[in-house]
């Protein structure tokens, strides 16, 4: 690492004002912060200091996010040789899954990275870490068999549209993840939804169908629904879906590793399992169909709703950001998954559009949050006696 710091350090000069690659000095600073820590330090003005700036916030991040990754590269391996009639080996199934999913990180790395250097020079900033998560979240909310160039074009409008519109890291209003995953279901719905999508070159005669289409399906045709899955598959994610978001116990350890370290929002991810549990529980009390009936905690284990609690309404960035604020944004998100899921049976997954819905609200809690803060603290004042 020395001699690989001293090579910087040559280099360096010719990237800063009046060196030979001037223009290009965002992007050499990207590289350096990224394989060392910066050695800047604030000079004026009160700041709270710790171990936590943004590249180890998101690298933690990241870490969390390689177990639903893993998980989803042998199932879509998996999916395909299941829906194929054929046996294979573990590796096998590996192997295909990778040859699937990793053009869809690279498509995203290399058009987010590239767009985000391109505003850091044209705007003389720093590049920011922030797509270093949004990088990979994208590609695990896509299906696995997605046109190469749908994901560069739904990558290019999160960045874009979605973030730089904005100003940037840290000013974006919506999600970048899901912004992508919005603009591919709008566009392109036939490759973002249906059943041939979840799994990649499947046999024509094989369903792969998801349990929530499934439910739908029941419930537009007047019958009870019915899983082809056990309740077992649905949670250690042997099911179609989209490639991260099948296995909840691979991202509740995701989970575990956000929360042990301080990164994610337990709060979030909790009152979201309530807000989820209380409307499932509502609608099974005033059921007039099927889908209404379906047990509470089948909408937890299936769809995005775990992948979604865990990685997507805890952004910290387009979440509350008061402690109240995020009971009632976590609750609020998962009160309109289930809704959305199960009174429009046409749109079976709901926690897209749960979370950039309330992500436009929250500016709008933690502003009623502060307020009613201060109208308690002011009725604390003693009034003054009158004389």
């Amino acid at each position: 690492m020395k001699a690989l710091r001293r090579t910087l350090d040559k280099l360096k000069p010719q990237f800063q004002k009046g060196g030979k690659f001037e223009k290009l000095h965002s992007t050499f600073d990207a590289f350096e912060t990224f394989l060392f820590v910066p050695d800047t330090t604030t000079r004026k003005g009160s700041h709270i200091r710790d171990a936590n700036d943004m590249k180890r916030t998101m690298v933690i991040v990241v870490i969390a996010l390689i177990p639903a990754l893993l998980f989803g590269i042998w199932n879509v391996g998996f999916q395909h040789f299941t829906s194929l009639g054929e046996t294979a080996v573990f590796w096998d199934k590996v192997l295909y899954g990778l040859g699937k999913v990793l053009p869809i990180i690279i498509v995203s790395y290399v058009v987010g990275l590239g767009i985000e250097f391109a505003f850091a020079q044209v705007r003389h900033h720093e590049v920011n870490e922030g797509f270093l998560v949004s990088g990979m979240l994208i590609p695990l909310v896509l299906p696995p068999d997605i046109p190469l160039w749908m994901v560069a074009i739904a990558t290019a409008f999160a960045v874009i549209i979605g973030k730089e519109v904005f100003g940037g890291t840290g000013m974006n209003i919506l999600n970048p993840a899901l912004t992508a995953r919005a603009f591919l279901f709008f566009a392109y719905p036939a490759s973002m939804s249906g059943d041939k999508v979840w799994i990649a070159e499947k046999a024509d005669a094989f369903s792969g169908a998801t349990p929530l289409a499934e439910a739908a399906t029941s419930v537009s045709s007047g019958k009870a629904i019915e899983f082809s899955h056990s309740i077992s598959d649905m949670f250690f994610g042997f099911i179609p879906g989209s490639i991260g978001e099948t296995s909840t116990l691979a991202i509740l350890i995701g989970a575990a590793i956000l929360i042990i370290t301080g990164v994610g929002s337990l709060r979030i991810m909790l009152s979201v399992i309530v807000g989820g549990l209380f409307m499932g529980g509502l609608l099974n009390v005033f059921a007039v169909n099927p889908y209404m009936e379906m047990p509470v905690y089948i909408h937890l284990i299936t769809g995005g709703f775990a992948f979604g609690t865990v990685y997507m309404a805890t952004d910290p960035v387009t979440a509350a950001q008061t402690n109240k604020g995020k009971l009632i944004f976590g609750f609020l998100v998962g009160i309109m998954a289930v809704l959305i899921r199960v009174l429009n049976p046409a749109y079976p997954e709901g926690m897209m559009l749960a979370i950039l819905l309330m992500n436009v609200f929250a500016p709008l809690i933690d502003h009623y949050v502060v307020q009613a803060n201060i109208k308690r603290r002011l009725k604390r004042i003693p009034k003054p006696v009158k004389a």
